[in-house]
């Protein structure tokens, strides 16, 4: 049999890198969930129910708080948290500007007021020195972002939280398994947030979220507003919200959770073949902050974004924007009293930033392709 070496070499170099590939993730825990399927359609556990139940209690003794209340989505999660922090109409809440829009629709839906800070220059996490310049009267609580899948600077947070007795909110959607001065992220303000849309470290199989805290009056209102306002059935105490999550994402959840630890080494593995295979070019790479990171995303930066990315498409290698409209920027929030030249380091990050492929079962062949294809684009 006569192979064309040349011609499949060739091929290979174009095959399709996508920017995410969920498929991997499916394939490892697909028995197992078959299986809790079954189950779950035999006990109509679809609302809730024990498959949500079980993952509470596994996720909380993985974070190791107290309470752990699974809900609909991360911006559900986010909206509950605020509520149960009693932050209302006219107060004001701290949050970095270069984030997902979804860290301040909660403020919006209860009438507060989000106060947009500046990021920090190598990590894109809030910058505190610039947050505290922001502080008023109206001042009440501060929502550090864990972008990327590394820490906000919580050092920094805590003592301005301190100084200011704010309530501190964590918007850990993306950095689920990282730590500040060894305690987890999403357990060391007063609550916090998570999301499990798909793509995320820990991604369920549609939407999810969830919220954490050790203060039990805080959980338990915040579990009440989830399910219609109520603590006892059919006795609604406030005007809630159905933020139940369903049962298929607590069955898969858990099924992943057990899993999380070992996906996560894969993509430090990942994150250091990309460090060394970028190392020495025309490109800021990512930073480190506190040694540790769980590499949601791999972001880099480069004032030719536009190029790159085009010559990446042109190599069948796909990539991301994240984010690349700040916040003070978005039309719908543009009724916001700001100085929105006022955050050069947040439009930095949006006009530069470029998120290369990155993901769990992505194999080094795949990883030194777009290592490779970058390494051109310099070249030429």
């Amino acid at each position: 049999m006569n192979v064309d070496f040349a011609n499949l070499a060739l091929a290979r170099a174009r095959e399709r890198v996508p920017f995410n590939d969920l498929t991997i993730q499916w394939r490892e825990i697909a028995d197992d969930v078959r299986v809790d399927l079954q189950a779950l359609f035999e006990r109509s556990a679809f609302s809730a129910g024990p498959f949500v139940k079980a993952f509470e209690d596994d996720i909380a003794a993985y974070l190791g708080v107290r309470h752990a209340i699974a809900v609909n989505s991360g911006t559900s999660a986010l909206h509950l948290a605020t509520l149960a922090a009693n932050i209302g109409p006219g107060d004001e809440v701290l949050v970095p500007s270069h984030t997902f829009i979804a860290t301040v629709w909660g403020l919006l839906y209860v009438g507060a007021i989000p106060v947009f800070c500046d990021v920090d220059e190598a990590t894109a996490t809030i910058d505190v020195a610039d947050a505290q310049s922001r502080v008023t009267h109206r001042t009440r609580a501060i929502i550090p972002v864990h972008l990327y899948g590394q820490p906000a600077d919580m050092s920094g947070v805590l003592n301005l939280a301190e100084r200011f007795d704010l309530k501190v909110i964590e918007d850990n959607a993306q950095a689920i398994g990282a730590r500040w001065n060894n305690a987890l992220l999403g357990t060391i303000g007063d609550v916090g947030c998570f999301s499990f849309y798909p793509g995320k470290n820990l991604g369920a199989a549609g939407e999810g979220g969830l919220v954490v805290t050790n203060d039990g009056q805080l959980a338990e209102r915040v579990r009440s507003l989830g399910n219609h306002g109520q603590r006892e059935r059919y006795v609604h105490t406030d005007i809630g919200f159905n933020y139940r999550m369903d049962g298929l994402q607590g069955l898969v959840l858990g099924r992943k959770l057990k899993r999380l630890d070992a996906w996560t080494a894969r993509r430090r593995q990942l994150a250091s073949r990309f460090q060394v295979g970028l190392a020495g070019l025309p490109l800021e790479l990512p930073v480190v902050r506190n040694g540790d990171h769980v590499w949601h995303l791999f972001v880099v930066r480069t004032p030719r974004r536009e190029e790159l990315r085009e010559h990446l498409a042109r190599a069948n290698i796909e990539t991301g924007l994240h984010y690349p409209i700040p916040c003070h920027r978005q039309p719908c929030l543009q009724h916001l009293q700001m100085d929105r030249n006022s955050y050069p380091q947040s439009d930095r990050w949006a006009r530069e930033l470029l998120s290369l492929p990155f993901f769990y079962g992505m194999t080094d062949a795949q990883a030194d392709r777009v290592i490779g294809a970058i390494h051109n684009f310099f070249r030429s």
